[in-house]
């Protein structure tokens, strides 16, 4: 079964795997909302929710 359906989005990019800092893109869950800051740097990968000043999870409203 084909679903064609992405979950994930990218709605920010910036930087190249070619230099040391890396690639930092900025997700979003199009089920929840929750925004996700991910950095790919050599053969290392760190993904994490990004949160306001308050803790809480910064929210894109999506049409689910």
């Amino acid at each position: 079964m084909s679903n064609k359906y992405n979950r994930f989005i990218s709605v920010s990019k910036e930087g190249s795997s070619l230099k040391e800092d890396g690639v930092k893109q900025i997700l979003v869950d199009m089920e929840t909302g929750v925004n996700y800051l991910l950095i790919k740097s050599g053969y290392g990968l760190a993904i994490t929710p990004i949160i306001d000043k308050d803790g809480k999870p910064i929210i894109t409203k999506t049409n689910s």
